[in-house]
C-alpha cells in the first residue's frame, strides 16, 4: 500500500516524474552502499531480536508520513527523509530476515519456506496496490501510511510468540569489523556456487526486473491499452509470481542447479518474446510465464545460496544477496529508461532479455559448477574459507 501511496504523494507535491524516481532511488541507495554492514549485524546478534528492533523502527517513517500528510504539512524533503530512513533500516532488516528463515524451519524445509514467503509477498503485491488505489481515491493517502505503520505490530507480536528456536551459531564472531567483512567477501570469491549465483542474480536484476520502468511504456505506446492495460499486465506478472511460489513445492528436486539453468533461460525467452508481442492476450500470457519463472529462479537461487553458506557467514552472504537483488534495481531502472528513451521500450526489453540469456549460457560454459553443484555437496556447514 505504501509503495503506491508514497510515489503518488510525491507526484501530487512536485508534478515531476524525475523527483518520483529520485525518492525511489534514495530509498534503495543505503542497501547498495552499506549492505554488507547489515550482514555483520545479522551474524553478530540473535536474529529474532534484531527483527523485533527493525520492525519497530519501520513504524517510525510510516507514522511520520501519516502525521505530516494528515495535518497538511507534508513537503518533498520530508518524503525524501522518510524514504532514506526506511532504506537505512532495510540494510539490517533484509539480510537478517533472509538468514532467519533457516532457523525457523531447518534445512530440509528451507525451499518450501522461501517459496511460501515469496508467494505471500507477491499476493500482497497484487492486493495491496488495489486496496491503496481505492483508499487514495476515496479518502486520500494518509490512511495508507497509517495502516502500514500499524501493520508492523503484527510482525512484532509474531516474533515475540516464537519460542525454542535453534541457535545455529553457538559462538558469535567477535573479530574486528573490517576483518569480518573481509572474511565474507573472501568467501564469495572462493565459493564457486555462491559467488557465481550472486553474479547471476545481479545480472537478472539489472536487465530483467525493470517492470515498473518498461511495462507502463508497453501498455501506453505499444499495446495501446492505457492505464487499465498497465494494471492487467502488472497483474499477470504478479499472478505468475504467486503461482510460481505456490507450485514450487510440487516440483521434485526443485533446488537443482541444472533445472535452475533451464528456468533462467525460459525466463529470458519469455521476456524476449514479450518484447515482440503486439497482442494483449499474448502479452499477458508471456508475462504470466515470466512471473512464474522469475519466482522459481530466485527462490532456487536463495535456497542454494543459503544451503551452501556456513551458518556463521549466512548473514553477511545474504547482505550481498540483498545488494544483488535490491541494490542493483535502481541501476537497472536507469539503463532500461535510457535505452527506452533512445531506441524504444521493445528494444530495451529484448536487449535486456538477450543479455540475461547470453550471460546464463556463458556462466554455464565458463563456470559449470554454478549450475551443477547441488545442496548435497554442501553438507558441512562449518567449512573454512
Amino acid at each position: 500500500m505504501q509503495s503506491i501511496a508514497q510515489p503518488w504523494l510525491v507526484l501530487q507535491l512536485t508534478h515531476s516524474g524525475f523527483l518520483v524516481g529520485l525518492v525511489l532511488a534514495v530509498q534503495n541507495l543505503p542497501i547498495l552502499v552499506a549492505g554488507p554492514f547489515g550482514g555483520l549485524v545479522a551474524d553478530r546478534y540473535p536474529k529474532r531480536r534484531i527483527l523485533q528492533v527493525t520492525q519497530a523502527a519501520f513504524m517510525v517513517p510510516a507514522l511520520f508520513l501519516f502525521a505530516v500528510t494528515m495535518t497538511g504539512r507534508v513537503q518533498y524533503w520530508m518524503v525524501m527523509l522518510s524514504a532514506l530512513a526506511w532504506g537505512a533500516i532495510q540494510v539490517v532488516d533484509v539480510p537478517t530476515r533472509q538468514a532467519f528463515s533457516i532457523e525457523m524451519v531447518g534445512r530440509d524445509d528451507l525451499m518450501n519456506a522461501i517459496a511460501l514467503n515469496s508467494a505471500a509477498w507477491n499476493g500482497a503485491a497484487v492486493v495491496g496496490p488495489t486496496v491503496a488505489g481505492l483508499l487514495i481515491a476515496v479518502i486520500g493517502v494518509p490512511l495508507c501510511f497509517l495502516v502500514n505503520g500499524l501493520s508492523y505490530i503484527a510482525v512484532i507480536v509474531a516474533l515475540t510468540l516464537m519460542r525454542n528456536l535453534p541457535s545455529l551459531v553457538s559462538d558469535p564472531d567477535r573479530q574486528p569489523l573490517f576483518q569480518r567483512m573481509r572474511e565474507g567477501a573472501r568467501y564469495l570469491q572462493r565459493d564457486p556456487l555462491v559467488g557465481g549465483m550472486l553474479f547471476v542474480v545481479a545480472v537478472f536484476s539489472l536487465f530483467a526486473m525493470n517492470r515498473l520502468t518498461l511495462i507502463p511504456l508497453f501498455a501506453d505506446g505499444v499495446l495501446k491499452a492505457g492505464a487499465a492495460g498497465f494494471g492487467f499486465l502488472m497483474a499477470a506478472l504478479g499472478l505468475g509470481a504467486l503461482t510460481g511460489g505456490l507450485s514450487l513445492a510440487l516440483i521434485p528436486h526443485s533446488a537443482s542447479g541444472r533445472r535452475q539453468f533451464w528456468i533462467g533461460l525460459l525466463w529470458a525467452a519469455s521476456l524476449f518474446a514479450f518484447s515482440f508481442s503486439r497482442s494483449m492476450p499474448t502479452s499477458l500470457a508471456l508475462l504470466f510465464a515470466a512471473g512464474v519463472c522469475q519466482m522459481w529462479f530466485l527462490a532456487i537461487a536463495n535456497t542454494r545460496i543459503q544451503m551452501a553458506t556456513p551458518d556463521r557467514l549466512r548473514g553477511r552472504v545474504m547482505a550481498f544477496y540483498a545488494q544483488a537483488m535490491m541494490g542493483v534495481g535502481p541501476l537497472g531502472a536507469t539503463q532500461a529508461g535510457v535505452l527506452a528513451s533512445i531506441f524504444g521500450a521493445p528494444s530495451a526489453m529484448w536487449a535486456g532479455a538477450a543479455a540475461c540469456g547470453l550471460m546464463i549460457f556463458a556462466v554455464r560454459i565458463i563456470h559449470r559448477e554454478v549450475f551443477t553443484l547441488e545442496p548435497d555437496d554442501y553438507r558441512d556447514t562449518d567449512r573454512k574459507f
